[in-house]
Order: structure tokens, then C-alpha cells, then sequence
């Protein structure tokens, strides 16, 4: 055959292919994919309430084998053609995201206002949770075992919670001219819950009252605070965003973009050449420590679970090592009001597809689990195959900064593992951004990855 005229052609370059032109004629089913997420998203605000929604969803599908971890992570398992053995296809995402924690001992009067003392979770940056509404979500679990469940400011109907800020007349000596880092602290992130007194009361007299109209609605006492896990977080549902509703905007897109895609591609997944799992843990964003994050022996325990229930006889480390993984988490896209923290060739943008990282980690790739080429070949290969829309990125310059994810504890199984998930405008923020054809390829990404032969 003679061989090509290189100036005629562009086949040797590679230039990535907006999603939505990749797409094009698949709209209705981007959109329809998109309000169900988003129903997820204005519902689901906490790890409980992530486990809960999609336990309950996992029960009109059929097929899948459910594992549960303390009703803060769970993993779905379907089977596969090939016999366990020989490894599993694993989607592994996390369901907490950054948000403020009430102390133990919360509940104080100052001023004439009673407060709720917090302690912050994970990376929004402290300024964030200043005068906006904000809404308490959780569990306290009484003396007796019994459990109160507590959603409260979401609603426009009910009374939601704030913190608030000092105001700029007065806040030259106090805020202008220090370091962030100094202005906003931790101590002083303080919820603001009522300012009504207990006239027959002798001292704490607004204090009293908050605690009487608790006891009145949820039935529990100021000691209760001990044993609950109560978690304050951004008041409001998710929300499409301009004129064309092409982007999402929400609290929590870090990371349960990538837990309901993947969740949904177990269900949908039809005759997997491999057994399936769509691993949802928690603790991603402060180390994935406990015994319900991706350190913990969680995964162990469901292929245990899983091959008992095949009525097979199996060792999860042998399966585990011969298994492939895709970790699906968020990278930052490429800001158009602060690019200079990015190197554009390698920086994910939106409405691309999903984004495949090859390494985290920062300070010479520190703290990542690096994917080999071969695998990286495999990925590449399989979604231009099944016509998934896709990119690569970077989590920024070169010592810009950096982060990490929970597939270096899934490679220390000897597992092959590579990030890939959607990228997001205003990462770590109260409102983070996505693209809906972004959140789609995620999902087609991780069905084809199940489905692979």
C-alpha cells in the first residue's frame, strides 16, 4: 500500500472533541440521565442519606448483591461470565463531602444568642460557610439505642441556620491587611440557632429555650449531642445553570457525581464479562481513615459476602490482585478566571468528557498511586471503542499544588487503578459546578468498563 501524505492528514495528532459534539443526537438521553442525578443531589446531603437514597433505589434492580458498612458505606456486586476467581471490575467513589460537624458539646449562650459549636470536615475554605442559609442534617442516637433522624432548613417552610460575619465598616484592624488563613478560623465557625428567651428562666434563659423546643420536637436532651452525628451543610437543591441549562451546579458534586454514575452502571450493566462492584465508602476527604473508608477492610468484606453468596469458596486477596479498578473522583477544570495555576495542555476542561488522571499526589507526585501504560493503553482503547467521550488532566501546575484519592489503597491489593471522573469548576466550594454531558460520560464510561470483555 503507498504510504500516507503526512501533510493530508491529522491522524498522527490528537485533539480532544468537546462531548456534546461527540454526542450529538444523544441529548434526550443526557437530559434524562442529568434530572435523575439531579433529584439525588437536592435529596442527598450526607453519607447516611447517599447509602439510604440508593439502597432503596438498588431494590428495583435485579440482580445485584448488596453489602452494607454501618449506613455510611455500601457496595453494590452483580455477577459476571467469567468465575470470580479471576478477578473483579471494580468503580470505587466516595459519598462524604466537606461540611461543618457539631462538637459534642455544642450548645452555648453568648450575647443573647445561642450558638452551635462546630468542628469543620474536609476542604471548604472556612470564608465559604459566612452568612449564607445553611441546614442540619443526622442522626442522635438516644440513651435508650433509639434513633432520631434530623433534616432541618431545607425546606422553605422551615427555619434554616447561618453563620455570620463580621461587616466590613468594622473590619479594618480585625480582617484587612492579615492572611486568610488568620482572619477565618476554625473556633469561631459558630452556627447561629435561636435568640428567643425562657422568661421564666433565671440564667441562660435563650439557651433553655432552644433546649425545650428540641425536647418538644425531637424528644431529646442536651446530652443526647454526645452520641450524634450531625452534620450542617449548604441549604438548597441542586440547580442547572444558564441560559442553555447545560451545567450543574450543587453542594457535594466531590464526590457523588461519580458515586450515582457509578451506582447506575451496576444497575443497567447487562451480562458483565467480569463480576462487578460499585464500591461507595466514606472518610475520602479527611484520608479515608475508620472502619468505614477505603483504608478499612470494607472491600475484603464484600467479596466475602459476595462469594457466599455465589456459594463460592474464595480468597479476596488472590481475587483482588487479579482485578482492575477505576477510582472515581473529581479533577478540577480548567478556570477561566485564574488559568495561571494551570498548564493548559494538561488540564481538563468542561464539557470534554470524563477525565482520566494518570497520577495525583503533589511534591513530585507524592501520595499517588500511578497508573502503569499498559493500563492506561487498556482504558484508552476501551473508550475509544465504546465511544465514550474522555480527556486527561492534571490536578494543576507543576508544584501549583496537588491532591489526592482513595486509589492508592485499592493498589496496595495489587490491583491495577486509575482515576477517572468529571471535572469541576469551583471544587470544594458550597456550589460546585459540572457539565451534564460530563456527568453522562461518566456513566457510559463506567458501564463500557463493566461490560468489557
Amino acid at each position: 500500500m503507498p504510504k500516507k501524505d503526512l501533510a493530508d492528514t491529522n491522524t498522527f495528532t490528537r485533539k480532544p472533541r468537546s462531548g456534546w459534539e461527540m454526542l450529538k443526537g444523544k441529548e434526550p438521553r443526557v437530559e434524562a440521565y442529568c434530572r435523575e442525578y439531579l433529584s439525588f443531589l437536592s435529596e442527598v446531603k450526607t453519607e447516611r442519606e447517599a447509602v439510604s437514597y440508593l439502597v432503596e433505589r438498588a431494590a428495583r434492580a435485579k440482580g445485584l448483591h448488596m453489602v452494607g458498612n454501618r449506613g455510611k458505606a455500601v457496595a453494590f456486586c452483580r455477577p459476571g461470565k467469567a468465575a470470580l476467581s479471576e478477578g473483579v471490575r471494580i468503580v470505587v467513589a466516595h459519598l462524604d463531602s466537606p461540611r461543618l460537624d457539631l462538637k459534642a458539646n455544642p450548645v452555648y449562650e453568648d450575647t443573647e444568642l445561642v450558638m452551635l459549636k462546630t468542628h469543620y470536615y474536609g476542604g471548604i475554605r472556612k470564608y465559604q460557610w459566612l452568612a449564607r442559609p445553611l441546614a442540619l442534617h443526622g442522626v442522635v442516637v438516644k440513651e435508650d439505642g433509639s434513633i432520631i433522624r434530623i433534616v432541618l432548613g431545607e425546606d422553605e417552610n422551615e427555619p434554616c441556620f447561618t453563620i455570620e460575619d463580621l461587616l466590613p465598616h468594622l473590619a479594618g484592624k480585625a480582617q484587612y491587611g492579615k492572611k486568610i488563613e488568620d482572619v477565618f478560623q476554625g473556633e469561631k465557625l459558630n452556627l447561629i440557632c435561636g435568640s428567643r428567651p425562657d422568661l421564666n428562666a433565671k440564667e441562660d434563659k435563650v439557651k433553655r429555650q432552644i433546649l425545650a423546643l428540641l425536647n418538644e420536637k425531637y424528644g431529646i436532651v442536651e446530652e443526647d449531642f454526645t452520641s450524634a452525628d450531625l452534620e450542617v451543610v449548604p441549604s438548597g437543591k441542586a440547580r442547572e445553570i444558564g441560559f442553555d441549562r447545560s451545567l450543574i451546579g450543587a453542594y457535594g458534586q466531590d464526590d457523588r457525581i461519580c458515586a450515582w454514575a457509578a451506582f447506575s452502571a451496576v444497575c443497567d450493566a447487562v451480562k458483565p464479562s467480569h463480576a462487578t462492584v460499585a464500591l461507595l465508602v466514606d472518610k475520602e476527604e479527611i484520608g479515608s481513615e475508620g472502619n468505614t473508608g477505603a483504608k478499612s477492610v470494607f472491600l475484603e468484606e464484600v467479596l466475602w459476602s459476595f462469594s457466599e453468596a455465589l456459594k463460592l469458596d474464595v480468597n479476596p486477596s488472590r481475587v483482588l490482585f487479579r482485578s482492575r479498578a477505576l477510582s472515581g473522583d473529581v479533577n478540577g477544570a480548567l478556570d477561566p478566571e485564574f488559568p495561571e495555576v494551570h498548564e493548559k495542555a494538561n488540564a481538563a476542561r468542561l464539557g470534554y468528557g470524563i477525565c482520566i488522571t494518570k497520577f495525583t499526589g503533589s511534591r513530585g507526585k507524592a501520595g499517588s498511586s500511578e497508573a502503569h501504560a499498559e493500563y492506561m493503553g487498556w482504558i484508552r482503547s476501551l473508550l475509544n471503542r465504546s465511544g465514550v467521550p474522555w480527556q486527561t488532566g492534571e490536578l494543576g501546575k507543576v508544584d501549583e499544588g496537588g491532591g489526592g484519592t482513595v486509589a492508592k489503597h485499592l493498589a496496595e491489593y495489587g490491583m491495577d487503578i486509575v482515576d477517572a471522573g468529571p471535572a469541576l469548576l469551583s471544587m470544594h466550594a458550597p456550589f460546585e459546578i459540572s457539565s451534564k454531558v460530563d456527568a453522562y460520560a461518566t456513566y457510559l464510561a463506567y458501564r463500557a468498563f463493566m461490560e468489557e470483555a
